[in-house]
């Protein structure tokens, strides 16, 4: 065995390495054509499947399951390491209210579509189950890599609702496929109970997770810089693991407990965000693969005319009403709930979910994972190629500063008094046009840099501050309300 077994392995190795390297290259297609990213995964996935060029057997629907919720985790813990606390405090009402009753409502819209269209009523619940939740990984990806800033309020509920909505995706499709494998009496009225302790329980073990993690880094004395990413991994698995077991939303659980642990004070925390982005892009790519790799291609065409008028159905149908009705009582303008709703992209995560009821034994269940797939891709396709089209139509860029071409970084190791701020100099800022020297710093406080375009510029008293410079100031915690007197509001989520 020993003389055989590095061949496989090294098989396996060099092409996942090729096949990570052509997603990536392609990758830059998605810029150009205006896709999402995840559709070039998934089409590179699909040409090294087993009718694709490659011709890679797979067909391991519980292999794909469990490398999915892998990726998922990783996605979901990036996601929330990545949201603002101040952004979940003042948008948590409507997104909550779009990822509980929206993924209800669109289920049940999508059902009623896909009723009459001909399917029964159990194969058509089971599809609006899977296809109810908006993507993670699909609109982290397409928000942050569109170049587009978004206001606020639509960029946040977009990101918060697609964080927290896959706990009800989840449960609507295990009960729905439990119903029809051993269909049980009296199910219905355990559904609320079982959601709401799925919520309760994700959420109060997250939040516990994330303060525990913060607290654990926070005071713990590593060797190496190194391990603390290790230690940020581990509250990432435990924060899922745990509630799961527990009969809890692990997948709301993780995602909590990274916005905690992105708003502490960690050491060698840009570092530790940069290891974090890696490993979600590394897990979107491998998690998107492995789904096109197990797709059939020729069964797909089966499916094309009822999958294409389902996913039209979603995109321009169910999905805007339920978003309109959901933010109704908050008062979007109709301009930000429209955008919000014809953003609301299919991934993944429908994808996973849908080789559930093959590994259930659901009845009819591979026609409808090819289905989901196929309405997955299209749903993508046509609100995701026109994320920045839509937002600029409908005048919803944020008028942000372009980010600075060189940063400068602190990474604390421990609890320290001081900390690095980043300003932009705008035309209309008092200190455009004056010298340095001439400014009221604080007294704990000094300008580190001037990026000036492509120009670094050192600081010093002669040096006048013009529109469009991004300025680096060190100062001490207290001092920061001074400054902001000085240069305004700080750049950064």
């Amino acid at each position: 065995m020993h003389t055989t077994e590095p061949l496989p392995t090294a098989v396996i190795l060099a092409v996942f390495g090729a096949l990570l390297i052509v997603s990536a290259v392609f990758s830059r297609a998605s810029e150009r054509f205006g896709l999402p990213v995840a559709l070039i995964f998934l089409a590179v996935g699909m040409l090294a499947g087993s009718e694709g060029i490659g011709g890679i057997p797979f067909d391991n629907y519980s292999a794909a399951y469990r490398l999915g919720t892998i990726a998922l985790v990783f996605i979901l813990f990036d996601g929330g390491l990545n949201t603002p606390a101040s952004a979940v405090r003042e948008f948590a009402a409507p997104a909550a209210v779009l990822a509980t009753a929206g993924v209800v409502g669109t289920a049940g819209l999508f059902a009623l579509g896909a009723r009459a269209l001909g399917f029964e009523w159990p194969a058509a619940l089971l599809l609006g189950a899977v296809v109810s939740s908006t993507d993670a990984a699909a609109v982290f990806s397409v928000l942050r890599s569109s170049g587009i800033h978004l206001k606020r309020r639509v960029g946040a509920t977009l990101e918060i609702e697609s964080g927290a909505n896959d706990p009800m995706a989840v449960i609507l499709t295990t009960v729905v496929t439990q119903s029809l494998v051993e269909p049980v009496s009296g199910l219905g009225w355990r559904v609320p109970l079982t959601v709401l302790a799925q919520i309760v329980v994700g959420g109060a073990l997250g939040l516990g997770f994330g303060f525990g993690g913060r607290m654990l880094l926070a005071r713990v004395r590593l060797p190496a810089a190194g391990l603390y990413a290790v230690v940020l991994v581990a509250c990432g698995f435990l924060s899922f693991a745990v509630p799961t077991l527990l009969r809890g939303s692990g997948f709301l659980a993780v995602y909590v407990a990274g916005v905690v642990l992105g708003n502490g004070h960690l050491p060698y925390k840009s570092g530790l965000l940069r290891v974090h982005d890696a490993l979600a892009w590394l897990s979107q790519i491998t998690m998107f693969l492995v789904m096109g790799l197990l797709v059939f291609p020729s069964r797909l065409l089966d499916v094309a005319l009822v999958g294409l008028a389902l996913a039209m159905f979603l995109a321009i149908v169910a999905r805007p009403v339920v978003v309109w009705l959901c933010l109704l009582p908050f008062r979007y303008p109709k301009k930000e709930a429209a955008y919000i709703s014809w953003v609301g992209l299919r991934g993944a995560v429908p994808i996973i979910l849908g080789t559930y009821p093959v590994l259930a034994g659901a009845p009819g269940a591979e026609r409808l994972f090819d289905l989901v797939f196929f309405v997955v891709v299209v749903s993508t396709i046509i609100p995701g190629a026109t994320v920045g089209w839509a937002a600029r139509r409908l005048g919803l860029e944020s008028p942000e500063p372009p980010a600075p071409l060189a940063v400068v970084e602190i990474e604390p190791v421990g609890p320290v008094n001081g900390e690095l701020l980043s300003f932009y100099i705008d035309d209309a800022l008092s200190v455009a046009g004056e010298r340095l020297a001439d400014l009221p710093f604080p007294e704990g406080a000094a300008a580190m840099l001037v990026v000036r375009g492509q120009e670094l510029i050192a600081p010093k008293g002669s040096t006048v501050l013009q529109p469009g410079d991004h300025v680096h100031v060190f100062a001490r915690t207290e001092d920061r309300p001074l400054l902001h007197l000085l240069f305004g509001r700080e750049e950064g989520p």
